[in-house]
C-alpha cells in the first residue's frame, strides 16, 4: 500500500521514508543474514568459545539498566535456539508475513488494517522521532493509554531507539505515574488523551529526566513546550537519518533489557521487572509452539482481540509478541470494552484465540445467567439438559475419552453453537484465563457450554507463561504443564506435596531495576525464580496452585491456612457473593469479609447499590424481595443472612480442622473494585489495603 494511504489510515502527517529493509527482496536478504548477526552478538554475551582472553562468564541476573545477563541456553531442543533481538524478530515477521494484515482498528465505523510491512515501517519512523526528541540509551518511554495502533508502535519504537518500553496502568494516580516514570528515568511519556495528560502535567516538575510528552488521541487542547500531537511527533522522524537509527539497532544484543513491566504494587512499591530481548522473543516462540499456534498465511490466519491493559505482560505477549512471531492479526477493541462493548467487538472480529482475566469470564457468566433467567420454562429446561451433557462429555475428554455421543452433538446444534455465536467465539479454539485465580464454578459453567477455558500460570518475572493448559492437555482447576524448554521445581515440598513453585528457563527475567535486595529475594543462587505461589503437581505433571506464601494465614495456634481455597468454596456455596476475603492472621479464629454481586457504573467503574439480576433471583428464591445491597445489609435481611450462614456452615463441614473453619463474617455495604482501591489493575485482591480500609469492621468481629 502506498505511504499516503498509510498516512490517512492512522492519521499520520508524515509519510514513512524508505527504510533499509523495505522490499520483499530486501527483507529476504536481511532474514538470511540474521544468523551471522546473531553469531556476532553471541560473542558479546558469552565471549568467543575457547578464544584467548574471553570475557568472564556473565551472571544470571542484574539490576543495572545497561547490564547483561548470561542466557539460560540448553544444549539441545527449544531452549537451544539462537537468541534474537526484537528488531531481528521484526525482520523475520516482515520476511514471512509482510503482506498479511497485522493490526486491525475501527475508524468511523469501518475496520481498517496495517500489514506487517507497514507496521514495521511506522515503528522505524517513530523510533527516529524518539531519537530526535533526545531519547537516551536505556531510558524509559512510558505509555499511558488504552490499547491502540499508536500504543503498539510506541512500544516497539522505544525498543528500536535503544530505550525501555514502559506501560503505565490507565487507572494509576498522578503519584503512581510519577513513581514509574521516575524509577525508569523516563525521557518521553506518551499519553492517550487530556485526562492522562493532566496526570503527567501534575507531576512533571518532579520528573528530572523528562524531555517530551506525546499525545496520540485527540490533539492537545493547548500548546505547551515539548508537548506534541501524534502527527507532530512523527514529523520529527525525518530529522534523523536511517543510518543513525541503524547504529542504535546494531548496538542491541539479546541479553540486555528492552522492556520494563511494573508490578501492580499490591504488597508494596511497584518493582520494575527487567525483560531482555531474548526473554520476549524466546518466550513468544516457546509459548506459540507449545499451544500449536498456526503460522499466518494467505489461506489461514489466527486472530486475537486487544483489550486487556498493555502494561501487563500477559496482554503484551498475546497482543504484540505472539502475533509478530506467528503472523497473527491483532484487532483493537473499543476503549469501553470492559464496560460492555467487548462482546460486540468479538462478534465482529471472530477471534481464534481469546484471553480473559477471571473477572471477564465471571462477568460473561453473570450476564448469560441473567439472560437465561428471562427465557421460557421450556428453553431453561433445554439449556439445563444441554449443560449437563456438555459438562459430562468435556470432563471425560480431559481424562482421555474423546467420544461424542448423539446427545452431545444434538446439544451442540441446539444450544452450544448459538451461545458461541452470541459471544463472538464461534471460531475461537483457544480460550484462556490468567493473572488471578478463577473459581471452579466459572470453569465448569463454560465447560458445560462446550467452551473450555484453559488456565495459564506465570508472572511478569517469567515474561508471562510458565505452565499452560491447552486442548488435549487440560485438567479442571489445573494451570497446565510446564512449557517445553522450561523447568519447574517445588521448593520445600511438604508431605502433602505442596511447595513453592520455582521456575528456570530463558523466560526468567533479568532482575528488578535498581533493586538488588528484592532481586536476590526472588532469584536464588542457582538461578531459580521463586514465584511466591504454593502449588503441587499430579502424577501426569499438571500443576495446581493452592495459594501464596505471603497470603498464608498463621492462626494463633500456629496452623497455616491458605485463604484462596476457602474463599472460592464460600463463593461457590453462596452464589450471591461477589468477593470473599479470609482473615485471622495471628488470631484465635478465622473470619471473613463478604460482598454482594452488584451492577457497576460504566463510566466510573464504581460498584452500585443495585444488585445484579442473578443476585436478585437468588433473593427471590429465598423469599426475599431485596433488590439493593443496602436493603440486605442495613436491614440484615434474615433470609439472605441465613442463606449465607448455611453456605459457610457447609464449607466448614469440609474443613480439615477446627482452625480452618470460618467462625464470623461481615457483609459489606459495597463490592470491591479497582476504583475503590480494594482490587489491583489485574483484579487481584489487595489484602493489606482491604484490611486497612475495613479495620473497624474487622476489629468489631474480634471484639464481639
Amino acid at each position: 500500500m502506498a505511504a499516503v494511504e498509510k498516512e490517512t489510515r492512522i492519521e499520520m502527517n508524515s509519510n514513512p521514508e524508505p527504510d533499509k529493509v523495505s522490499t520483499e527482496e530486501d527483507s529476504a536478504n536481511a532474514l538470511d543474514s540474521l544468523d551471522n548477526q546473531v553469531a556476532g552478538k553471541s560473542e558479546k554475551m558469552f565471549g568467543k568459545k575457547g578464544g584467548a582472553g574471553a570475557p568472564p562468564l556473565l551472571g544470571l541476573w542484574t539490576t543495572k539498566r545497561d547490564g547483561q545477563v548470561r542466557l539460560r541456553m540448553e544444549e539441545s531442543g527449544l531452549a537451544a535456539q539462537e537468541p534474537l533481538t526484537v528488531h531481528q524478530l521484526l525482520l523475520r515477521a516482515v520476511g514471512q508475513f509482510g503482506d498479511l494484515p497485522a493490526l486491525a482498528f475501527k475508524r468511523n465505523g469501518r475496520w481498517e488494517t496495517l500489514t506487517f510491512d507497514e507496521y514495521y515501517q511506522h515503528c522505524r519512523l517513530a523510533a527516529r522521532s524518539f531519537l530526535k526528541l533526545g531519547l537516551d540509551r536505556f531510558h524509559g518511554v512510558c505509555i499511558l493509554g488504552f490499547n491502540s495502533v499508536e500504543w503498539f508502535i510506541s512500544d516497539i519504537a522505544a525498543i528500536l531507539a535503544g530505550g525501555f518500553a514502559v506501560g503505565i496502568y490507565t487507572t494509576n494516580s498522578p503519584e503512581a505515574c510519577q513513581y514509574v516514570a521516575e524509577n525508569c528515568s523516563a525521557n518521553i511519556i506518551v499519553v492517550e488523551n487530556d485526562k492522562q495528560l493532566q496526570k503527567i502535567l501534575e507531576v512533571k516538575s518532579k520528573l528530572p529526566f523528562l524531555k517530551a510528552i506525546v499525545q496520540y488521541g485527540d490533539p492537545p487542547k493547548e500548546k505547551r513546550p515539548n508537548l506534541y500531537s501524534w502527527s507532530e511527533f512523527l514529523s520529527l522522524g525525518s530529522g534523523i537519518s536511517e543510518e543513525v537509527l541503524e547504529v542504535v539497532i546494531s548496538s542491541q544484543v539479546p541479553n540486555q533489557c528492552c522492556t520494563l513491566i511494573y508490578t501492580s504494587g499490591t504488597t508494596g512499591d511497584p518493582k520494575g521487572v527487567m525483560l531482555s530481548h531474548d526473554n520476549i522473543t524466546w518466550t513468544a516462540q516457546a509459548a506459540g509452539e507449545f499451544v500449536e499456534l498456526t503460522r499466518g498465511s494467505a489461506e489461514k490466519q489466527e486472530v486475537v482481540v486487544s483489550y486487556l491493559p498493555l502494561s501487563h505482560i500477559a496482554a503484551q505477549m498475546v497482543d504484540i509478541w505472539l502475533p509478530l512471531t506467528f503472523g497473527v492479526k491483532t484487532a483493537f477493541a473499543q476503549p469501553d470494552a470492559l464496560k460492555g462493548s467487548l462482546v460486540e467487538t468479538l462478534r465482529e472480529v471472530q477471534p481464534t484465540a481469546f484471553l480473559g482475566v477471571p473477572r471477564v469470564w465471571e462477568k460473561m457468566q453473570e450476564r448469560m445467567k441473567a439472560v437465561g433467567a428471562k427465557n421460557s420454562a421450556l428453553k431453561r429446561r433445554l439449556a439445563a439438559w444441554a449443560k449437563a451433557v456438555g459438562l459430562e462429555v468435556n470432563l471425560k475428554r480431559m481424562e482421555g475419552h474423546p467420544e461424542e455421543p448423539v446427545s452431545f452433538r444434538l446439544a451442540r446444534a441446539l444450544v452450544f453453537a448459538k451461545v458461541r455465536k452470541a459471544l463472538g467465539l464461534d471460531r475461537c479454539t483457544r480460550c484462556y484465563t490468567a493473572a488471578a485465580p478463577i473459581a471452579r464454578e466459572t470453569l465448569e459453567y463454560f465447560l458445560s457450554l462446550d467452551i473450555p477455558v484453559y488456565e495459564l500460570f506465570g508472572m511478569s518475572e517469567s515474561t508471562g507463561p510458565h505452565t499452560v493448559s491447552h486442548a488435549g492437555s487440560c485438567r479442571i482447576t489445573s494451570c497446565g504443564k510446564t512449557m517445553v524448554g522450561c523447568r519447574t521445581r517445588l521448593h520445600r515440598k511438604g508431605e502433602d506435596g505442596v511447595g513453592e513453585v520455582c521456575f528456570f528457563g530463558r523466560h526468567v527475567f533479568m532482575g528488578y531495576l535498581n533493586m538488588e535486595e528484592k532481586t536476590k529475594e526472588t532469584i536464588d543462587q542457582d538461578g531459580w525464580l521463586h514465584s511466591g505461589d504454593l502449588g503441587k503437581e499430579d502424577q501426569d505433571g499438571f500443576l495446581y496452585i493452592t495459594g501464596r506464601i505471603k497470603e498464608l494465614i498463621i492462626t494463633a495456634g500456629g496452623e497455616n491456612v491458605a485463604p484462596v481455597p476457602i474463599e472460592d468454596a464460600v463463593k461457590e456455596a453462596v452464589p450471591i457473593l461477589s468477593n470473599a476475603m479470609l482473615l485471622g492472621d495471628r488470631a484465635k479464629f478465622l473470619s471473613m469479609l463478604l460482598t454482594i454481586k452488584c451492577t457497576v457504573n460504566l463510566d466510573s467503574g464504581e460498584p452500585e447499590d443495585t444488585m445484579t439480576p442473578e443476585a436478585v433471583e437468588f433473593c427471590r428464591q429465598l423469599g426475599s424481595r431485596a433488590t439493593r445491597v443496602s436493603e440486605v445489609v442495613m436491614l440484615r435481611d434474615p433470609l439472605v443472612y441465613a442463606a449465607i450462614q448455611k453456605g459457610i456452615s457447609a464449607v466448614n463441614k469440609r474443613a480439615l480442622s477446627n482452625a480452618q473453619k470460618v467462625q464470623k463474617w461481615t457483609l459489606l455495604e459495597k463490592d470491591f473494585s479497582v476504583a475503590g482501591g480494594e482490587l489491583g489493575p489485574t483484579m487481584k485482591l489487595k489484602r493489606p489495603t482491604v484490611m486497612q480500609m475495613y479495620k473497624e469492621q474487622i476489629d468489631r468481629m474480634y471484639r464481639e
